[in-house]
């Protein structure tokens, strides 16, 4: 028996390696739009590198990179994990400092040592 070939085509795959991050969360969806890692948030056309994982330090919730800072941008949001509601912070393991998302955490943590009750705004001494 002889087979000949006419035309083939290659196809590819690749997913993200979440190592022990995975495990410990036990999802392989985004927590916040609820897509597969593998597949594209909501402000992407494509999968990959341009949208990476961010996996979360200080429990075990992972996001798009694009979901979590449009999470964290919220003043609302005031830096906490949208799952959870612990403090977010990530783990610079996998991507290293991703200096946007660092910015809005460190902006959030100010805002909480100001405490509730501050507004932004400085109180100015009524004089007369």
């Amino acid at each position: 028996m002889k087979v000949e070939f006419v035309d083939y085509h290659a196809v590819a795959t690749w997913s993200w390696d979440l190592g022990d991050a995975s495990a410990a969360g036990g999802d392989d969806l985004c927590g916040i739009c609820r897509v597969s890692f593998n597949g594209t948030c909501p402000d992407c056309k494509y999968p990959g590198t341009e949208c990476p994982v961010v996996i979360g330090a200080s429990c075990p919730h992972n996001f798009h990179m694009h979901c979590i800072l449009r999470w964290l941008e919220q003043e609302s949001s005031r830096g906490l994990c949208p799952m959870c509601r612990q403090i977010f912070t990530y783990s610079t393991e996998m991507l290293g400092d991703l200096p946007e998302l660092t910015k809005l955490i460190e902006d959030h943590a100010a805002m909480r040592a100001r405490g509730p009750d501050d507004d932004g705004f400085e109180q100015l001494e009524a004089t007369g």
